[in-house]
């Protein structure tokens, strides 16, 4: 009987599954910020696409703006500040910087960006409003207008089998979306039916057209149809909103709920996920900035680079990451976007003092639909919002910490191609 008892003991210890070890950091005191690394979206831009298609699939007159086609705004750059004000209380709160007006060397702070006028100039604003009167270097290539390599989300395998497994990954979670709520309500906006594109090309319901995926080596992936218009219509209605447009020019006055916005934009989310968060295409995409933060944050000892480390870049390097991570599904209160502009994701690298032992903890660090359309200063007393993130392979306690050993084994796993 003892022997049976045994035995079946031993068969169930062999066939239930191992449950993760969990990060355990109940005491809030025993933790210490060691290290910082945020992967920004520039702050708020003008619509890249402002003109050409969007005048063909609308009879009305779309608002005008006082800056070229893709650059940040003023209105960008006072956001920014404001995240940078917030981020320095942070900073001080947790004592991850000598208490100093000015960081001393890039050994405190490294700020790296894309070489885009929208890019350099969220890392100065940030800057103004961190270290303000300090002299902060932004680090970027010197060719401004270029994509950097480190920052641009090209497809770099030329092979025909990657080609063909790359747009039928895009074709499958197209269609495990469902975009016609989306297309609809836009039709209706647009007023489509009436429009150039219809009259000349018979163009007339977003919801019936045909999308054609585009995978070449040395180009972003791209799509041409429906879901690319789509995209540029409601990035345009979405930046008129932020940059406070009378609402009665916002979407010619028509988008006037919650549900109304959902809609719309569940077509620019589905874009961007559809082109940049297939696994296949993410860790391909992903990978010069994953091994940019592998060899700059999470391969290395700590004081080997800066204390807070900033990169700014775009939604599709967020997308890309977050996808090329295994980070699990999230939600963004208050907000349409699943990469909003401005956001950050912000990896922290902690160590707790008991245990003495180091943990990471990420969070979406983000300014609403609401306070970005209001300007809204920032503060520790009126913050941004900030949503605790998990990756599938690095479980969380319910502090949000994981394990650092299990973080850089995600980071390892990433870059693998």
């Amino acid at each position: 009987m003892k022997y049976k008892l045994l035995t079946l003991c031993l068969s169930a210890a062999l066939f239930t599954p191992i449950a993760p070890v969990l990060a355990n950091t109940d005491n809030a005191s025993d933790m210490v910020l060691d290290q910082v690394l945020v992967l920004s979206r520039h702050n708020l831009r003008t619509p890249i696409v402002n003109t050409g298609i969007l005048t063909e699939i609308t009879d009305k007159k779309w608002p005008e703006w006082d800056a070229k086609s893709g650059y940040l705004t003023t209105k960008g750059g006072a956001l920014e500040v404001y995240m940078g004000h917030y981020f320095r209380e942070w900073i001080d709160q947790n004592k991850l910087l000598a208490d100093e007006l000015c960081p001393t060397s890039s050994e405190d702070v490294y700020i790296y960006t894309n070489s885009l006028q929208r890019t350099i100039a969220t890392a100065q604003f940030f800057a103004t409003g961190a270290f303000p009167g300090c002299k902060v270097n932004i680090h970027h290539q010197p060719e401004i207008g270029t994509m950097d390599p480190v920052f641009n989300p090209i497809i770099t395998n030329a092979t025909p089998e990657f080609k063909q497994k790359a747009i039928f990954a895009m074709e499958e979670h197209l269609k495990g979306l469902n975009l016609k709520p989306g297309y609809d309500e836009l039709n209706n906006l647009l007023n489509i039916k009436d429009s150039q594109k219809c009259k000349t090309d018979k163009f007339c319901d977003l919801a019936t057209q045909k999308n054609t995926f585009i995978v070449e080596a040395d180009k972003e992936p791209g799509v041409s149809g429906p879901l690319k218009i789509a995209n540029s219509a409601a990035d345009a209605i979405d930046l008129q909103y932020y940059e406070g447009f009378p609402l009665k020019d916002v979407a010619w006055g028509l988008v006037n709920s919650d549900e109304k916005w959902v809609k719309l934009n569940t077509l620019k989310n589905g874009y961007q996920e559809t082109l940049f968060s297939p696994k296949l295409i993410a860790k391909n995409v992903a990978h010069p900035i994953l091994n940019y933060i592998n060899n700059g944050f999470v391969s290395v000892d700590k004081g080997e680079t800066a204390k807070f480390i900033f990169l700014v870049g775009h939604d599709s390097n967020i997308a890309s990451v977050m996808s090329a991570m295994d980070f699990k599904p999230y939600q963004l209160p208050q907000q349409y976007e699943h990469t909003p502009i401005g956001g950050k994701l912000v990896f922290q690298r902690w160590h707790d003092k008991q245990a003495k032992k180091d943990f990471m903890k990420v969070e979406y660090v983000y300014q609403t639909s609401d306070q970005l359309r209001d300007n809204a200063y920032l503060s520790l007393k009126t913050p941004p919002k900030h949503v605790t993130l998990e990756l599938k392979d690095c479980p969380i306690d319910k502090s949000g910490y994981c394990s650092w050993d299990d973080f850089q084994k995600v980071m390892k796993s990433a870059l693998q191609q």
